[in-house]
C-alpha cells in the first residue's frame, strides 16, 4: 500500500462491537449472580455470606479448564467457530441458574458456566491479535476490555429493577434467553483473519496481511538470533510467566472482589431499594470507560507498558483505601469509589501488550490462556477473601485485603524485564 494513502478502517466497525457485545453478554451471566445475592438469593436458598461469596467465586474455578485449550483452537484452528458453541452453553446455564432450589445445584451451575466460558477471553485476544497492528493493539485491547464497563452500565439498572420488581430467579432466565440470541449478531459479524473477510476492502485486506506478516516474521527472526525455540516445557519454566500470573492475580482479586459485592457494598453505604443500587452501581463503571482509554492511549504512546500496568493497580488501592475511610459518610465514600473507578479496569489493557514482547510467536494463544487461567484464579480469591472475612471482622477488613492484593501486584511489576517498559 502507498504510505501516502489513507488506511481504510472497517476493522474497528467491524472487529471492535462485535467482540464488546460477546464479552458484554458473558460479563453480564457471570456477574448478576452479585444482583441476585443482594436481592434475596441468599435468603431464599439459606446461603451464609461465606457461602455467597464462593458461589459468586467458584466460577473461576471453572473458569481455568478451558483457557489454555481454548487459546489454542484459537490461534490454531477457528476462533469464530470455538465461541459459538460456547454461546450456546453458556446461555443455557444461565437460564438453569434460575431453577436451582439448592445450594449444591447453584455451586454446580456456577462451576459449569465457568469451564464453558473459560475459553472465551484468550480466543477474543487472539482474534485481535489478528487484525491489530503493534501500533494499534494497545487500543484495540482497551476498547475491548470497555466490555465489562458497558456490561455493568447497561444490566446493573436492568438487573436491579427486575429483582425488586419481580424475584431474581427471572434475573438469570431473562439473560439467559438474551445471551443465546448473540449467535444472530456474532455469526455475521466476526471472521478469524482479514483473509477471510469478505466485508473488507483490497487497500485494508493488503496493509493488514503485509503488517501483522511483516510482525511475526520480525518476531520469529528475534527469537532465532537469540536462539529461542517454542518449547512448552521451557515457557512453564519461564519466570516471566509466573511473575505475569502473579501480578494478574493481585489485579483480579481486586476488581472481582470489588464488581461481585459492589451491590451489596452500595446497599449498605446507602440503604436504598435495589432498583436505586442498580443505577448507582453504573457510575464507577462509567468512570472506568474514561480510565480505559487514558491508560490504552499513554500505553501506546510511551510503549512502557510495565509502568501502566502498575499505575492503576496503586490507584485502585488507594481509592479503596480511602473509601473506607470516610465510610461514615456514606456518599462521600461512594463518590471515592465512582472516582476510583477510572483504575478499576484499566491494568489489562496495558498488560496482554506484555505478553507478545516475552514470548515467541505460536505460543502466544496458549501462553495467554495459561496466563488468564491461573492468574483468574485471584477472581475466585477475591470475592471469597472479602465474604469470608466480611462474616468475621466486616466489611471494612473485607475491602483492606483487597488493597494489600493490589499493591502487592504494582510491587511485583518492578522484577519485569526492561523491554516492558520501552527499553
Amino acid at each position: 500500500m502507498d504510505k501516502g494513502m489513507k488506511i481504510p478502517n472497517k476493522r474497528w466497525i467491524y472487529i471492535i462491537p462485535a467482540t464488546i457485545i460477546l464479552y458484554i453478554m458473558t460479563f453480564m451471566d457471570r456477574m448478576n449472580i452479585s444482583f441476585a445475592i443482594a436481592g434475596g438469593m441468599r435468603e431464599d436458598l439459606g446461603l451464609s455470606m461465606t457461602i455467597a461469596g464462593l458461589a459468586a467465586g467458584i466460577f473461576f474455578v471453572g473458569y481455568m479448564f478451558l483457557q489454555i485449550p481454548g487459546g489454542y483452537i484459537a490461534e490454531h484452528k477457528s476462533a469464530k467457530k470455538f465461541i459459538t458453541f460456547t454461546i450456546i452453553g453458556w446461555g443455557s446455564l444461565t437460564v438453569a441458574n434460575g431453577f436451582v432450589t439448592e445450594e449444591w445445584q447453584l455451586l454446580l451451575v456456577r462451576f459449569l458456566l465457568g469451564v464453558v466460558e473459560g475459553g472465551v477471553y484468550p480466543a477474543i485476544l487472539v482474534i485481535l491479535g489478528n487484525w491489530f497492528p503493534a501500533n494499534e493493539i494497545g487500543r484495540a485491547n482497551a476498547m475491548f476490555m470497555t466490555s465489562t464497563s458497558l456490561a455493568a452500565i447497561i444490566t446493573n439498572p436492568v438487573s436491579g429493577w427486575i429483582v425488586e420488581h419481580y424475584h431474581w430467579q427471572w434475573l438469570f432466565i431473562g439473560e439467559g434467553i438474551v445471551s443465546l440470541l448473540l449467535i444472530g449478531i456474532w455469526l455475521p459479524l466476526i471472521e478469524d483473519t482479514p483473509e477471510k473477510a469478505k466485508w473488507l476492502s483490497d487497500a485494508e485486506k493488503e496493509y493488514l496481511v503485509s503488517t501483522l506478516k511483516k510482525e511475526k516474521e520480525l518476531a520469529l527472526e528475534e527469537m532465532k538470533k537469540k536462539h529461542i525455540k517454542v518449547s512448552y516445557k521451557e515457557l512453564l519454566c519461564n519466570k516471566n510467566m509466573w511473575l505475569l500470573i502473579l501480578i494478574f492475580n493481585c489485579g483480579m482479586i481486586g476488581a472481582y472482589g470489588l464488581n461481585l459485592w459492589m451491590p451489596t457494598i452500595i446497599k449498605s453505604l446507602t440503604k436504598t431499594g435495589m432498583t436505586k443500587v442498580g443505577l448507582l452501581s453504573i457510575l464507577p463503571y462509567i468512570t472506568s470507560i474514561i480510565g480505559l482509554y487514558i491508560i490504552g492511549y499513554f500505553s501506546d504512546k510511551t510503549r512502557n507498558r510495565r509502568f501502566f500496568t502498575a499505575l492503576p493497580l496503586i490507584c485502585f488501592g488507594l481509592g479503596l483505601w480511602l473509601s473506607t475511610l470516610f465510610s461514615d459518610n456514606a456518599w462521600v465514600s461512594f463518590i471515592i469509589i465512582v472516582v476510583t473507578g477510572l483504575f478499576i479496569k484499566s491494568m489489562p489493557s496495558s498488560f496482554w501488550t506484555m505478553v507478545p514482547m516475552l514470548f515467541p510467536p505460536g505460543s502466544i494463544g496458549a501462553i495467554r490462556g495459561f496466563i488468564n487461567a491461573f492468574g483468574n484464579l485471584g477472581s475466585f480469591v477475591g470475592p471469597y477473601m472479602v465474604g469470608l472475612i466480611t462474616s468475621t471482622y466486616g466489611l471494612t477488613y473485607g475491602l483492606y485485603s483487597l488493597v494489600g492484593a493490589l499493591l502487592l501486584g504494582a510491587f511485583l511489576t518492578i522484577f519485569l524485564p526492561a523491554k516492558t517498559a520501552g527499553k
